[in-house]
């Protein structure tokens, strides 16, 4: 399961399976999981996380959109 990016506690990362799927990252850290769609950022599902923390971490999605999607399509060997 690579890991895209780490922000403070959070990580976001892919399943290899997730190569079929649109794309999307999944975020753990604090006692928490949540899994955001790219296009458009949205939030799919979560468990641990206050509105506050999935505030914060949907901040740091849209602010990576662009480079996720492109770390996903060059894991998946895809183009974007």
């Amino acid at each position: 399961m690579p890991t895209l990016l780490r922000a403070g506690p959070y990580r976001l990362f892919m399943f290899m399976s997730d190569c079929v799927e649109p794309h999307h990252v999944h975020v753990d850290g604090n006692d928490g999981l949540a899994k955001f769609w790219l296009r458009p950022v949205s939030l799919a599902e979560h468990v641990g996380y206050s509105p506050r923390e999935l505030h914060r971490i949907r901040r740091v999605v849209e602010g990576e959109r662009a480079s996720l999607i492109e770390a996903i399509d060059t894991i998946c060997g895809r183009a974007s």
